[in-house]
């Protein structure tokens, strides 16, 4: 039976094979294990039984792109980059490695003869190939109705399924035809059954080994084909400036950078600012001098410290510090820490084991006169905690801080040069260990919170582990507020365990139940929608009630279902029912907060939300609560990650007398940092957390419930220095469901940034490294961040780092940041990019009140001067903002443009930060002016953003009511409310470029600058030429593009002497670009003057090289005639005669299909019958043969073996 996907494929490769079966498997050995029920009559060609493989998808893209098992059980890489799925025809099986042939010439999958010029210009690269077959499915042929009822259909896939499990080389089966479809649940539950997974993709339906994603670039027939435009004058231009500065360069080598710069001027002139850490190497001086230098220091610490311990303040301080359940242990903790090189620690909230346990070794070396060369880092995971704990340590041994003892987070820290003890963010360790691998003259490693696995953290564990050997000296303190420390110590080969029980008052806990009788509040299916604003109507729409149960729902669902709540009065059990466990609770939040504040006494309120939407909408509506939002009894404060320190250091002092307190912070919250005065805690059960789905790879920061470890976390909180009561606002049968623990983050996160650091500190194979973490993410995740780092530039083919990446590991952000950063300095309009990069790194400080939404989105507009960026607008806003600012107007210019003052002071602050740390590189020079000097050249700053957000591309197909948009990964997406993109009913550009996705039920880009087809090209990723004059590929064939050959040409010269300039600044980061103005010239005049004249079209393909048909040599029998040889061949081999029926098409052409054996070959369309069929023979005998790849000698071998196999059935049978 004919093929839909097959007619519509023959225009591109003539084999159009249906079957899931592959020459080789055909060909390797012959076996009667298994008869297709329709075909008894004939001998099946079946492979031998071999166990299957199991693998992983394996897109064409290299974003996506990940590994599958081979035959050895080795993982092997997918095909060509530029490999097309539909190549294998409807039903044929995918993924085969490329043949070392296809790579040949131009690198990008395709033969060299394809980058030849052909003169047929005008016919390959302006035609549109899609003939009537292609954007309809095809008829099947008269008396093909085999498998035409599904009862037939399912029976026939049960034998191609089989035939794809014992097949160990194909990963799964494509179809296109119609009936499949039509059958497609069916033949889902049957492919489940057998252990397969399935899914269909608008008019095509996929079967396979792995798990799929939820779209297929490969498979769709609308992915973005672009014809590019651009007027003959401005090209002539272009040219003529390139031709100039191509010219110069060669009569004037001299004037130009070589490649000869050594690496030390990319690496050596990054003064980090590490130089925080900076200590000589104390103890490996010989000097007899020094040594009584040193003596000397170290008596005089301990005279200090005698002093203070010994004046009433310090008995007053070592009373208090007796009292703390650590001390009781101090003994023990000593005397392992001197005898292990590793020791772990677990201790309960409130034992005093993140402010004691480093002083207990800090004073036991200084009272060994060995204070001055004494050095412990102790890593906090946040900047608060850091800082805090910093503080009380200093305050515990009558100091200042930055005397014995310091903190140091990004850009901020107090540290003397008698500095001892240094808090520190995990990052700033990791930062150091890029200029100090084996940590000198560090003699204590403290790493707290490890129980919380962050990224960070369990990356250390792994670093760390490997310098132990070369450090014996060092010694290693691990400490968890949980009692999962076995997990830590079997890492570390057995290292022993010490256990500190914490001293916590007694805390009463309240599950929802309760709290429902206690404070009488009623819950409705209405009452339960938290009001975010009507900027976030998709984060209220989400809470409604709907049919699909959310993720946050369904792991609940069945705890809920056996509950019990008889006990309870019907006014709860009917709450109870129609709980939504999607809602954060903000209504029932403010009950409970206005009960504690009217009916509890005196003490401050911790409220734990999900992240800093959660706690701006519910402070706004507690300020609409006469109570609640009354100043004079109520002080209302924020803790978020994103604040600024010193508005974080608030939340530790203690209002005035009838002044209550209520905290509203996220998980921060949790450990480490004390809030003194807190007696109550509201848990609304959730915390915002990264996951990442590798097969889409699609990150989403979502809220999830968290572990039971977190909840007890929580809970303490309450009880640190008094008696105190938590409310879980989430009934007790849901906490009995919880996880134990959370996921660690490297699980669940991207890791771009962590490979671009394993990388920077010289660990070896990112994929070897990653296997020895405590538990190992899987290779797909790391297999994606390694693609990712490759397509912006940062790691090579051999995955080491490029001079790119090398700078990149020196900024800490995300590398697509750090990229746009680079390239804001290097051309010279570093302003605006600095505020783009502050403001994707923290919140968007556009507000949009619920009750001014118009009056909020038309001042938006006005900033966005109808260029289609949001990152251009937020740079205008920040700029009026400091405009604003130098008139001492600055709140009034926020309040009249909804404008969050807080972000954007957060926003100046994170410029700073970023302008020190790229003049540390030395891209950027004491005259910043000069940085500056395109800033107001939109188009240049337009670019630079492109080159940082690419691979986040997406198309724009703007139709008559409607705009299409498309991404690699997701296929159609939308455009977030907020968007100054999301308004228009018309994008005069081809592309945007975006930073951020959210995915809610569908994928919305939430900020987005709209680019033309020049930008794209020249500042986007790399380029390959694909199999027509004038055709370019950029995303491993997902982008293509159709331009005449001179233009093509010209974006090719363009790009390399571009990317030359780039790779010659980044040695080099002394040199003037200026230099090479004409090269300058010509980007900057094509990148203005592109009108964006070209257009999308579908379903273009590649012609190919007609083959040569007469592949059989005349020992098989038959002459040339295509139709005499295969009825030989299988007549030697016991098989019947091929069927052949042909099909008229509407261009008065013919195809012919043959089958035999339950196998079906198409033919190329020809002009009569007669040819039809002899092509759709010869398709047949080229797969028999095996012979698109193979030699000559090999096809004769298998022809042999095949003959030699088919007699030996064949006389069985007779």
């Amino acid at each position: 039976m004919l093929s839909a996907a097959v007619l519509r494929g023959c225009r591109r490769f003539r084999c159009r094979f249906i079957m899931p079966l592959g020459p080789s498997s055909l060909l390797r050995s012959f076996c009667p294990v298994i008869t297709n029920p329709r075909h008894r009559g004939s001998l099946n060609l079946i492979p031998v039984l071999a166990p299957m493989k199991t693998g992983v998808y394996v897109p064409p893209i290299p974003r996506l792109r990940s590994m599958i098992a081979s035959a050895n059980g080795t993982l092997i890489t997918a095909r060509s980059m530029d490999y097309d799925w539909r190549d294998s025809g409807g039903q044929g099986i995918a993924l085969s490695p490329p043949s070392p042939a296809s790579m040949a010439s131009g690198g990008d999958g395709f033969p060299s003869y394809f980058h030849q010029q052909s003169s047929n210009y005008g016919r390959f690269a302006y035609d549109d190939y899609s003939d009537d077959e292609s954007d309809r499915d095809a008829e099947p042929l008269p008396g093909s109705s085999k498998g035409g009822s599904t009862l037939d259909n399912v029976d026939e896939w049960k034998w191609k399924l089989s035939m794809l499990l014992r097949n160990e080389t194909e990963q799964e089966i494509v179809s296109r035809e119609r009936k499949d479809r039509r059958d497609y649940e069916h033949l889902a539950t049957l492919a489940e059954r057998m252990g397969l997974y399935s899914r269909q993709y608008a008019k095509v339906v996929v079967f396979s080994k792995a798990p799929l994603p939820n779209y297929r670039s490969d498979l769709d027939d609308k992915r973005p084909q672009r014809e590019v435009s651009i007027p003959a004058g401005l090209h002539r231009e272009v040219d003529a400036l390139l031709g100039d500065y191509l010219t110069r360069k060669r009569t004037n080598r001299e004037s130009f950078p070589s490649l000869g710069f050594s690496r030390t001027s990319s690496t050596d002139s990054f003064a980090t600012d590490e130089s925080f850490f900076e200590q000589q190497d104390l103890q490996t001086s010989t000097s007899v001098v020094m040594e009584k230098i040193l003596r000397r220091r170290s008596l005089q610490l301990r005279n200090q410290q005698e002093t203070w311990q010994e004046s009433p303040e310090g008995q007053n301080m070592l009373e208090f510090r007796r009292s703390l359940p650590a001390y009781k242990e101090k003994e023990a903790l000593l005397a392992a820490i001197s005898q292990n090189q590793v020791v772990v620690v677990s201790g309960e909230t409130g034992c005093g084991k993140t402010t004691q346990l480093p002083q207990y070794i800090l004073e036991s070396e200084i009272d060994a006169a060995r204070g001055a060369t004494c050095s412990i880092i102790c890593t906090q995971p946040r900047r608060i905690s850091a800082m805090a704990v910093s503080e009380r340590v200093a305050a515990e041994r009558g100091e200042k801080l930055g005397e014995s003892v310091g903190y140091k987070v990004r850009l901020e820290g107090m540290k003397g040069r008698d500095t001892r003890l240094l808090f520190c963010t995990t990052g700033i360790l990791l930062r150091r260990l890029l200029v100090d691998r084996n940590l000198k003259g560090v003699t204590h490693v403290i790493v707290d919170e490890i129980h919380e696995r962050g990224m960070n953290e369990d990356f250390l564990l792994i670093v760390l582990k490997d310098l132990l050997p070369r450090r014996p000296e060092l010694r290693l303190i691990l400490m968890s507020a949980t009692l999962n420390a076995e997990l830590f110590s079997s890492y570390f080969g057995g290292a022993p365990m010490i256990h500190i029980p914490g001293f916590t008052y007694p805390v009463r806990t309240h599950f929802l139940e309760n709290v429902l009788e206690i404070t009488g509040h009623r819950m409705t299916p209405y009452n339960q929608i938290d009001d975010y604003g009507q900027e976030k109507m998709w984060k209220m729409q989400k809470q409604a009630l709907r049919k699909r149960k959310s993720q946050i729902a369904s792991v609940v669902e069945d705890a809920l279902e056996a509950a019990d709540f008889r006990e309870y009065s019907s006014r709860t059990r009917d709450s109870l029912s129609c709980w939504n466990p999607d809602s954060i609770g903000f209504n029932l939040i403010e009950s409970v907060l206005y009960h504690i504040c009217w009916k509890e006494r005196p003490g401050a309120v911790l409220v734990f939300m999900t992240g800093w939407d959660d706690i701006n909408s519910l402070k706004d509506q507690l300020q609409a609560n006469p109570l609640l939002g009354d100043p004079t009894k109520v002080l209302l404060l924020a803790c978020h990650g994103s604040m600024a320190s010193s508005e974080q250091r608030l939340i530790f002092d203690k209002p005035v007398n009838g002044i209550r307190k209520i905290v509203l912070a996220t998980n921060m919250a949790e450990t480490s940092i004390t809030i003194n005065d807190v007696v109550f805690v509201v848990d609304c059960g959730k915390a915002k957390e990264t996951s990442y789905d590798a097969l889409n790879n699609t990150p989403c920061l979502l809220p999830t419930w968290i572990s039971k470890a977190s909840a007890r976390q929580r809970r303490g909180r309450a009880g640190r220095v008094q008696p105190g009561e938590c409310y879980h606002l989430y009934p007790k049968c849901v906490y009995d469901a919880f996880v134990d623990y959370q996921l660690p983050e490297l699980l669940r996160t991207p890791l771009q940034s962590l490979c671009l650091q394993i990388k920077s500190l010289c660990l070896g194979s990112i994929s070897e490294f990653l296997s020895r973490a405590l538990q190992s993410p899987e290779p797909l995740s790391v297999q994606n961040a390694i693609e990712y780092l490759k397509v912006i530039g940062a790691l090579d083919e051999k995955e080491e780092l490029t001079i790119l990446g090398r700078h990149l590991s020196m900024l800490p952000v995300e590398p697509k940041l750090g990229k746009m950063l680079i390239y804001g300095a290097m051309f010279n309009c570093l302003d605006p990019i600095l505020t783009v990069v502050a403001g994707l790194s923290v919140r968007d400080p556009f507000l949009t009140p619920f009750d001014k939404k118009d009056l909020a989105e038309s001042a938006k507009s006005q900033f966005s001067c109808r260029d289609y960026s949001d990152h251009l607008a937020l740079a205008r806003a920040y700029e009026g903002w400091k405009d604003a600012e130098r008139e001492h107007s600055g709140y009034e210019y926020c309040w009249k443009n909804f404008l969050s003052a807080q972000t954007l002071k957060a926003i100046d602050s994170l410029r700073k930060q970023f302008l020190f740390l790229l003049k540390d590189t030395g891209l950027v020079d004491e005259n910043f002016s000069t940085c500056n000097k395109w800033s107001r050249d939109e188009n240049i700053v337009r670019a630079v953003i492109c080159a940082g957000l690419y691979p986040g591309v997406c198309s724009v197909v703007n139709k008559e009511k409607s705009i299409s948009l498309k991404t690699m990964e997701d296929g159609q997406v939308m455009l977030y409310s907020n968007s100054v993109n999301g308004k228009e009913a018309r994008i005069p550009y081809p592309w945007l470029v975006f930073n951020e996705k959210v995915k809610v039920n569908s994928v919305f880009l939430r900020d987005s600058t709209a680019v033309s087809d020049s930008v794209l090209l020249l500042f986007g990723g790399n380029i390959t030429r694909g199999g027509l004059d004038g055709h370019l590929k950029m995303l491993g064939g997902y982008l293509e593009f159709f331009m005449k050959p001179d233009l093509q040409s010209s974006f090719l010269t363009l790009k390399r002497e571009l990317e030359e300039l780039i790779h010659h600044k980044l040695v080099n980061p002394r040199m003037d670009i200026q230099s090479s103005e004409e090269l300058l010239s010509a980007i900057r005049l094509l990148v203005a003057e592109d009108p964006c004249n070209g257009r999308f079209v579908f379903g273009r393909q590649e012609l190919l090289p007609k083959k040569t048909k007469s592949l059989l040599t005349s020992s098989t029998g038959g002459g040339d005639n295509a139709k005499n040889q295969l009825q030989t061949m299988l007549t030697r081999a016991g098989h019947q005669n091929p069927t052949y029926k042909t099909k008229q098409l509407k261009n008065n052409q013919f195809r012919a299909m043959v089958e035999f054996n339950g196998m079906q070959f198409i033919g190329q369309p020809c002009s009569n019958k007669k040819l039809a069929e002899k092509d759709a023979a010869s398709e047949a005998l080229e797969w028999l043969m095996g012979s698109r790849d193979a030699s000559a000698s090999r096809d004769t071998e298998n022809m042999s073996m095949l003959l030699k196999k088919s007699k030996k059935q064949h006389h069985r049978r007779t």
